[in-house]
């Protein structure tokens, strides 16, 4: 059986660092009731000129570096984002153009905080088919772009930033034991959207519009899904909750975090968090979390890896990964 393995992973955040206290001039808002709802701390803001593709192209030259594959191997790019350089062409040409990938693929997914979790789907499928023998899966935001600015509701969430991975097929025995992913469990409810949106679009407003969100009900709905999607993925696999060995959970919110652990009686040392140093970087926060926990040698091979995410849509999803 193929499997698609993870070679190498990147991550970028933009230079520029907005702490609790900078916003709190701002707006009427405190670090304290910051960190007391969210746990963000601070989060990266991206400059003015500075675009999602910038932040991607910078993300996945690392993760290249890190699998030791050149961009000329590549098949495929996918990048998952929802705030694109322009309504088209996808960002993801933008990668490829830069980095100098001249055959294959390039394409955007848009599931919004889910965009990681459905282009691992997307990514893992090519692969199994024989489509794709290596895969550039990206996930980028600047989430700045789509922030109103005195919501002090929405604009201490969210944060720019990107990570990649670099996917690659290999021979498995088509058992839970085999190194890769392992199964990806996406799902949707369009009846929903109206709890977290953004007021605009080209074929409606013709701008960009600001992000919207009934916090409250998106919490109760994020700890809700999330923690099905991760059941269904330990149960597909044949796998135990209890003998995942790391959970790299999108970044929304601390509170979320805790919850599905307490839901699910997972150990809360088994939970990536790196929502303190970024914030919410939507489909960027999931390739976050997961580079950090890689680079200070949390994850080793051979460990089960289970990522997941929630986002507008409602969409959300789990992947389970053999390291």
């Amino acid at each position: 059986m193929i499997r698609s393995v993870i070679a190498g992973v990147g991550a970028y955040l933009p230079d520029n660092v907005v702490t609790n206290a900078e916003l709190a001039k701002k707006v009427d808002t405190s670090d304290e009731w910051i960190r007391e709802r969210t746990g963000i701390r601070q989060r990266h803001i991206a400059k003015e000129g500075e675009r999602t593709s910038d932040l991607a192209v910078e993300a996945s030259r690392r993760a290249l570096l890190a699998s030791g594959i050149d961009a000329g191997e590549l098949d495929l790019i996918v990048c998952a984002t929802t705030t694109p350089d322009q309504t088209f062409p996808a960002t993801a040409t933008a990668i490829q153009a830069r980095l100098g990938m001249i055959r294959g693929a390039a394409f955007d997914v848009q599931a919004v905080c889910s965009g990681f979790i459905y282009g691992m789907a997307v990514a893992d499928n090519f692969i199994k088919t024989g489509m794709a023998k290596t895969v550039l899966l990206v996930g980028a935001e600047t989430m700045s772009r789509l922030l109103d600015w005195n919501d002090r509701t929405t604009c201490v969430l969210f944060g720019d930033g990107a990570g990649a991975v670099v996917l690659q097929a290999a021979e498995g025995d088509g058992t839970n034991h085999d190194r890769g992913v392992l199964n990806t469990k996406i799902y949707s409810d369009g009846r929903l959207s109206h709890l977290l949106y953004v007021d605009g679009g080209p074929s409606t407003t013709g701008t960009t519009g600001h992000l919207r969100m009934e916090g409250k009900e998106v919490f109760r709905h994020a700890v809700t899904n999330i923690s099905a999607s991760i059941v269904a993925s330990a149960n597909e696999a044949g796998i135990p909750v209890s003998e995942i060995d790391w959970f790299v959970p999108h970044q929304a919110n601390q509170r979320i975090l805790d919850g599905t652990a307490r839901k699910l009686g997972i150990d809360s040392a088994k939970v990536v968090s790196t929502v303190a140093q970024h914030g919410n970087t939507s489909a960027a926060s999931v390739p976050l979390a997961l580079a950090t926990a890689v680079a200070d040698g949390r994850i080793k091979k051979g460990q089960l890896i289970l990522l997941e995410a929630m986002g507008g849509g409602f969409t959300w999803g789990a992947s389970l990964i053999r390291w």
